[in-house]
């Protein structure tokens, strides 16, 4: 998501695969300065990645973890952007019963649904 909320790419995953699985390929040419993510994204190798390009990450730790990362709070609070966007993607009756029997044709209707709402 960008800084207003809008989509800048979306990945499609099956659905018991984790989702940091996909963040390298989520930021892979994309500027950025900041990367706000939740707890699922909390991986050591990512957090580096993301570092080494001269960008924030605010990514909450794990609540198991020895070692405990310090957080921007109040940058934090603007995860709720993506929220809301998956939200009103959910309300497109296509995306959130997922009629679509293909992952190719899902993800066309998820990109039609992003479009769509980016044009509201």
């Amino acid at each position: 998501m960008s800084g207003l909320g809008l989509p800048v790419r979306i990945v499609l995953t099956a659905g018991q695969e984790a989702d940091v699985t996909q963040a390298g390929k989520l930021i892979e040419g994309v500027p950025f300065e900041v990367v706000i993510a939740d707890k699922g994204y909390d991986k050591k190798a990512l957090v580096e990645e993301i570092e080494a390009r001269g960008a924030e990450a605010v990514i909450p730790t794990l609540s198991n973890r020895k070692e405990q990362r310090e957080i921007d709070t109040e940058r934090y609070k603007g995860r709720n952007l993506a929220e809301r966007f998956c939200q009103k993607a959910k309300r497109f009756r296509r995306v959130a019963t997922r009629y679509e029997k293909t992952a190719r044709n899902f993800l066309a209707f998820v990109h039609v649904a992003s479009i769509m709402i980016l044009l509201r």
